[in-house]
């Protein structure tokens, strides 16, 4: 017997919906988000003479233990359903706008009932592939909390330490930081002299002594002098910053370092590993949004959605226009954009590209994008197949459908 579940999920407490085949709902529940209200749920499939197997489950979080419950006792159709395609459903049976919590768990359960075809159960992967996921998670994290951070430090040194963003190339360096603390006010900075700027530089294996000169003569520029008190504001929230900032570039160190450890175990690392531009940074996220099963993206094109590469096309009668896509995974578009800009470093064929489409585009994010949504086609094709790169038999493949037919 086939049981359609919709759950209505929450911190505290779950709405449970039990529908037939026939849409008719035969159950409804309110579980507290407990190991008890865990087990009632997995009772009450029982008394309705199903098995987990049977029970299609819908969903709109991976990112609960309700999930890990239902996947270790043995419910394998389990539907994650986005949450635009819920609420743009609100109105299928009430156009006045009301809902609640049941009438919610209801209408998930209808849609995994009716739209199952259009989704693709839920699958958590290897062990290896979750502590990845949840690694590649944490530093996509830990990289916008540093350049959150180092924005706030760059405004409030402008605004009383103009000097101090110009001595080294980059704020979030661990000399600059260093730097910063160690002389945090423009008076000590203009009261320091070569020696001791030297000295400070080669304790940190300052790597271009040639230019510790230049840097010096940044320092001693002429910088309009700030009020007292503005000093006496902003030095200790810029000290306290910088210490932020280096215990955030530290945690993501050891952090990619842990990741790498791991993508080295990984049977795919050696796909991911051939694609010219991804580097030892982006691989390991690639591969953790493809996955491990070869049946959840059976064309491309779910791929390219998936990352918001591919544009979206709007045709209604004589009108017809094309569009930038804004529903998908924005984590996975960044990557995609990361790579096809690194790419052109390494691929011959991809700088080709981007200098031959680039006239046609409105932005770099958006030729950007369109080399991404090759790149994307290429890697599905590898990782279907699972072989590595060969750029030159691309190269070869690629003149062979460029040559005029006979």
């Amino acid at each position: 017997m086939l049981v359609y579940l919709g759950i209505d999920w929450s911190e505290q407490k779950h709405d449970l919906s039990f529908q037939n085949e026939l849409g008719a709902e035969i159950l409804h529940l309110r579980i507290p988000h407990s190991e008890n209200g865990f087990l009632t749920l997995n009772q009450s499939v029982a008394n309705l003479g199903a098995s987990p197997a049977e029970c299609m489950v819908g969903l709109e979080t991976a990112h609960n233990l309700l999930i890990d419950f239902l996947w270790a006792h043995g419910y394998t159709q389990i539907y994650v359903l986005p949450p635009n395609l819920v609420k743009s459903n609100q109105g299928r049976h009430r156009q006045s706008g009301a809902k609640d919590d049941r009438c919610d768990a209801a209408l998930i359960a209808e849609l995994v009932r009716t739209d199952r075809s259009h989704l693709y159960p839920w699958r958590p992967g290897s062990l290896l592939l979750q502590q990845m996921r949840a690694k590649v998670s944490y530093l996509y994290f830990l990289t916008r909390d540093i350049v959150q951070h180092t924005n706030r430090l760059r405004s409030i040194l402008l605004r009383y330490y103009p000097a101090a963003t110009q001595v080294f190339s980059a704020l979030d360096t661990k000399i600059c930081l260093d730097f910063i603390q160690a002389f945090p006010t423009p008076q000590q900075a203009a009261q320091l002299d070569f020696e001791t700027f030297s000295a400070f530089a080669r304790s940190h294996h300052y790597p271009q002594p040639k230019r510790l000169l230049l840097n010096y003569a940044r320092l001693q520029q002429p910088q309009p002098i700030p009020a007292a008190e503005t000093v006496q504001a902003f030095q200790d929230e810029a000290v306290q910053l910088c210490q932020l900032v280096k215990m955030l570039v530290q945690r993501k160190e050891e952090m990619l370092q842990e990741l790498d450890r791991l993508y080295q175990q990984h049977p795919d690392h050696v796909i991911f590993a051939s694609l010219p531009g991804l580097g030892a940074r982006l691989a390991p996220a690639m591969l953790v949004k493809f996955g491990e099963d070869r049946q959840r993206f059976p064309q491309p094109e779910l791929v390219q959605a998936l990352a918001g590469t591919c544009p979206i096309t709007v045709q209604s009668g004589k009108s017809k226009y094309v569009r930038f896509r804004q529903s998908c995974d924005h984590e996975f578009r960044h990557y995609v954009q990361q790579w096809a800009w690194h790419s052109l470093q390494h691929s011959s064929w991809a700088e080709a590209y981007y200098l031959r489409v680039r006239p046609n585009c409105r932005s770099d994010s958006h030729v950007l994008r369109c080399l991404g949504n090759r790149w994307l086609a290429i890697a599905w094709k590898l990782w279907v197949s699972e072989t590595p790169y060969d750029e030159t038999y691309h190269l070869r493949q690629h003149a062979l459908r460029l040559r005029p037919r006979a």
